[in-house]
């Protein structure tokens, strides 16, 4: 049975039936959600995942899908702080989509709080009819009294922390593009009893990444003076973070484990790059140290870096992929 053959009432019901129950004062069901937010204060995200340039129907499982969605939203509130308290899901399909994907999407949504984020749950979104399959999803977070931990918050002398995994997802992807694709560059299902343990590990950082949201939450209470997302990449995320504090971050290459440049270069690991001031006591490893504005936001070993810093959709987006 495909998504055509139903109407949206009854695709809805198949989602909300495999998701927890709402957490909210008035959840799904009525024109909007009404959330409870202890001191007043939203933070407020969203992302998109379209079918091509962000995942391959080939490679990713609809559980996978629905991991993911929530899971790169999650961080991105945790990143300023905030607990996730709820997320929209907009769900735009062609009219052929199995009935089964959605059931596995939502699946993979509910998964995701449960192990991320306890206690947020999917507060309502939309549905549609597209060519292209597209997903989207606004997250929602509480400060609880905190103020937010911004980007434009790291001063010289502060220690330069990353909380989680580095080059992971990125040594996953290049599992994927190398291993399954057809002649013509064209994705073909993973066949898992050809990967070795590293791979697969690679492979799941890559199609279901697991952010430290607790730990982020911990390191903005532990005074952390700027925090963001990894998520394009270690360079270039770090160079957003110097620009808006006015700084220069400085790594150096032999905290970054044994491939510096996958590290530095490679994404979607949805780690969090953290500054904590020298009387702090942080969390993570220490990867480099915040430095007085020069010539470069960014340095390794003391020297600009010139290789590869990470994905710009604008630059990178490939829309014959999909």
């Amino acid at each position: 049975m495909t998504v055509g053959e139903l109407s949206e009432g009854q695709i809805l019901r198949g989602i909300l039936d495999r998701l927890p129950p709402s957490t909210a004062p008035v959840g799904p069901g009525d024109d909007a959600a009404v959330l409870a937010v202890p001191d007043g204060r939203v933070v407020a995200t969203t992302d998109t995942l379209v079918h091509g340039p962000d995942f391959r129907l080939a490679w990713s499982q609809p559980f996978d899908l629905g991991f993911k969605a929530a899971a790169v939203n999650l961080s991105d509130v945790a990143a300023m702080g905030a607990r996730p308290i709820a997320l929209l899901v907009a769900l735009a399909m062609p009219d052929a989509t199995p009935v089964s994907f959605v059931r596995g999407f939502a699946d993979g949504l509910a998964a995701a709080c449960a192990e991320l984020a306890p206690g947020c749950a999917v507060e309502g979104g939309d549905l549609t009819v597209s060519d292209t399959l597209t997903i989207a999803v606004t997250a929602l977070g509480s400060l609880d009294g905190r103020e937010p931990v911004r980007r434009s918050g790291a001063r010289a002398g502060d220690g330069v922390y990353v909380i989680g995994e580095l080059g992971e997802a990125a040594r996953g992807l290049e599992v994927l593009f190398r291993r399954f694709t057809d002649a013509e560059g064209a994705p073909v299902p993973v066949d898992p009893a050809l990967l070795d343990s590293a791979e697969a590990r690679a492979l799941s950082r890559q199609l279901r990444p697991r952010p430290p949201i607790a730990e982020a939450l911990e390191a903005a209470a532990s005074g952390a003076t700027a925090m963001m997302d990894v998520s394009d990449g270690l360079v270039l995320d770090a160079t957003r973070l110097a620009d808006a504090s006015d700084v220069t971050i400085a790594f150096d290459s032999a905290t970054l484990g044994d491939d510096p440049g996958l590290a530095l270069g490679g994404g979607e690991d949805h780690g969090f790059l953290v500054t904590f001031p020298a009387d702090a006591v942080p969390l993570g490893r220490r990867v480099g140290t915040v430095e007085p504005r020069g010539a470069e936001a960014v340095t390794v070993d003391g020297r600009a870096w010139t290789g590869r810093g990470g994905w710009d959709p604008y630059r990178d987006w490939d829309a014959g992929r999909g």
